[in-house]
């Protein structure tokens, strides 16, 4: 199929711009899949520094890497994305969010608008030039349209000199397909 689901899109593009040795983040580590995914990516001499409030999420993905080998080239910390800049050096080449809920955990704790923006923020500071910032944005049901509202509206407000966002989105389907946005930091 060309037109590809907005996770396949996301992992596509941050395939063409992770090379091995270097560092990237994972924002919203969930179950793990993007943080292997990532440490697969920048291979041993690479480190994925990987985030999230729940320990659930923070053991599920220590399993994960210690099941495929990687866990030495990650660094999961349990704390707010928002806090990115307390662990993280600068130089980044490429981050990545899934804005929701952790998929079979508390639908009550998910990520905010808030704390969201201040995360992409700060990880755009981090970036280097031609890194990029990844975000799937899941919403509907019983999360997400104002975190969808507000970070969209966010993203239309960055310099187009310094920034180029591309919004990957199916209009025509269905129950609040999710939306795959990437923000490239130019040279």
């Amino acid at each position: 199929m060309l037109l590809n689901n907005s996770l396949h899109i996301s992992h596509e593009l941050v395939g063409k711009v992770v090379k091995p040795g270097d560092v990237v983040i994972d924002a919203t580590m969930g179950n793990g899949n993007d943080t292997l995914f990532l440490a697969n990516l920048v291979g041993a001499d690479g480190k994925v520094y990987a985030f999230d409030v729940q320990q659930m999420a923070l053991d599920n993905t220590k399993k994960r890497l210690e099941d495929a080998g990687v866990m030495d080239r990650a660094e999961l910390i349990l704390d707010g994305h928002q806090n990115i800049e307390k662990y993280v050096p600068s130089g980044i080449k490429a981050v990545m969010f899934n804005l929701g809920y952790l998929p079979k955990g508390d639908h009550s704790i998910g990520t905010k608008a808030e704390t969201t923006i201040e995360a992409i923020e700060k990880c755009l500071g981090l970036l280097c030039k031609e890194g990029i910032v990844m975000i799937v944005i899941y919403y509907g049901g019983d999360s997400g349209f104002e975190e969808k509202n507000a970070v969209m509206d966010y993203f239309k407000a960055l310099d187009c000199r310094k920034y180029s966002v591309l919004v990957h989105e199916f209009v025509n389907q269905v129950n609040c397909p999710p939306i795959a946005v990437c923000i490239e930091k130019m040279k």
